[in-house]
């Protein structure tokens, strides 16, 4: 392989070019995994903008690029995906039936280790070291939104008839119900980030827009739009105000779900789970193929979904003393809260002490 790192802002015009390509024909060529948002030249970017080590390898064959590795790089070595923590689909984009050996890319790379947390399928050279594998729950759209509303009816009929009840009766108690699928007002941004910012608090989770670089990158994603990427987000409004809004990013095919709260004084609406169903409807009216929900298990994500997708998490590495350091830092408190996430026995009563820490926190 001919491989050449470069800082993110070094990349050329032709080179981005040729990323987006590779991602356009992505779904055509079997690799509808590789259309994510979250592995497009603009996320890569806006990344390297907000975080130090951000480099991108590109894979030349006979002169052309054939595959991009997006990732971030400690002075020691020790690699990550590119925005690990906050990315929800991570590995290297490439051409149909491209094939590479990991610990050669490594090696070009300055890496010891690579560590990723959401790497989607197909990606087998990273695969063998992966710990474990999670469900990606998915809403498909491309057949119009009439379809999917017709496959939800059946397979989660209480769910479906709740939600759109709660919605009319918004708009009777409240006043007339608008979803905004692209709102550009960047007041209605801050309104989401202080309403996340307090779920977060209040149900005893770290606040991620308590991190600088957090909070930057969303603000430049929200101002990135080009002809196949774009920070979308979306707003439920009722009697002129925002009840619930989203953040997320668009591919060409794929709505990826991010950032999404509510006012809690309309709860009792559950206008998040209104909200999705509007995304739905805007996805499938922009002719977009499917939102991916994200990892985790949720109650809401499972009523939505038509199917799910895979991502792993796990290492690559060379034998470095380095990568074996980091390996065994890592992996015992991965372990630990996957164990919890994954046992409903142990997950639930440690749900609710944070839920309880995040009360005391707000009574302070």
């Amino acid at each position: 392989m001919n491989i050449s790192v470069y800082r993110p802002g070094e990349l050329t015009a032709a080179d981005r070019t040729a990323w987006s390509a590779l991602q356009s024909r992505a779904v055509e060529d079997g690799s509808p995994q590789l259309a994510n948002p979250f592995l497009a030249p603009e996320f890569a970017l806006a990344v390297g903008r907000c975080r130090a080590g951000a480099r991108i390898a590109v894979v030349r064959e006979d002169g052309e690029p054939v595959g991009f590795f997006p990732y971030q790089r400690s002075a020691l070595g020790v690699g990550r995906a590119i925005g690990l923590g906050v990315s929800d689909a991570q590995g290297l984009i490439h051409r149909p039936g491209f094939q590479w050996e990991a610990r050669e890319l490594l090696h070009a790379c300055g890496l010891s280790v690579w560590e990723f947390d959401h790497l989607v399928e197909g990606q087998k050279p990273f695969e063998v070291g992966a710990s474990g594998s999670y469900r990606s729950p998915v809403v498909d759209v491309e057949q119009g939104f009439e379809p999917y509303l017709a496959v939800l009816r059946k397979q989660s009929p209480k769910f479906t008839r709740t939600t759109l009840a709660k919605e009319r009766r918004l708009g009777r108690d409240i006043g007339e119900v608008r979803y905004v699928h692209d709102e550009r007002d960047p007041e209605a941004l801050r309104t989401l980030v202080s309403w996340k910012s307090a779920q977060y608090r209040r149900t005893g989770r770290s606040d991620r827009f308590a991190r600088p670089w957090i909070a930057r990158l969303v603000e430049q994603l929200f101002h990135t739009r080009t002809e196949s990427f774009a920070g979308l987000l979306s707003v439920l409004y009722a009697g002129g105000r925002p009840v619930a809004a989203h953040f997320g990013l668009r591919s060409r095919q794929v709505l990826a779900c991010w950032f999404p709260s509510y006012d809690p004084a309309f709860a009792k609406y559950s206008p998040g789970l209104v909200l999705h169903l509007r995304m739905a409807e805007g996805a499938a009216a922009a002719g977009l193929a499917y939102l991916d929900l994200g990892r985790g298990e949720k109650e809401y994500k499972n009523s939505l979904k038509t199917r799910e997708l895979c991502v792993s998490e796990g290492w690559v590495t060379r034998r470095h003393p380095v990568a074996l350091g980091h390996r065994a830092r890592r992996a015992p408190v991965r372990a630990l809260r996957n164990t919890v996430l994954a046992r409903p026995e142990l997950f639930e009563p440690a749900d609710r002490l944070l839920k309880r820490v995040g009360r005391l926190r707000q009574g302070d």
